[in-house]
């Protein structure tokens, strides 16, 4: 897949998350660490904007390079959050639980992801003429 496909498809599923943290907000507030000041809520609109934020920088190729080096950021921030989730559903059910756990390292993959958005296109010549 080209970074400029990859980049697209990553836009569509970080401003589906941005999204859905004003649409159904309380079940982000409740991943936020106590440790951190402030409220919540304002963190979970806080991350969201910035969801949406990156989003557009990667849809847009003038801005893409710096928004997947964002995003790389963003995603290993996040990492907190969801290690939170799973320590706090440790008493849930079976199944629950592996969802919780099945985030901690889905950030890997993510990272990789962004990674690969924010390359430059690689220009081919045509078949049998050098690059």
């Amino acid at each position: 897949m080209t970074p400029a496909r990859s980049a697209l498809l990553l836009a569509g599923l970080m401003a589906s998350a941005g999204l859905a943290h004003f649409a159904a907000p309380r079940q982000f507030d409740s991943l936020v660490p106590r440790s951190l000041p402030g409220s919540p809520r304002a963190w979970t609109t806080a991350s969201g904007v910035a969801e949406l934020a990156l989003a557009a920088g990667l849809a847009l190729p003038a801005t893409r390079k710096a928004s997947a080096r964002a995003s790389v950021l963003f995603f290993a921030g996040v990492f907190p959050a969801n290690v939170k989730m799973a320590y706090d559903w440790r008493h849930r059910s079976t199944t629950a639980r592996a969802i919780a756990c099945a985030r901690l390292p889905l950030q890997v993959p993510l990272i990789l992801w962004a990674r690969h958005a924010g390359m430059q296109e690689v220009r081919r010549g045509p078949a049998g003429l050098g690059g």
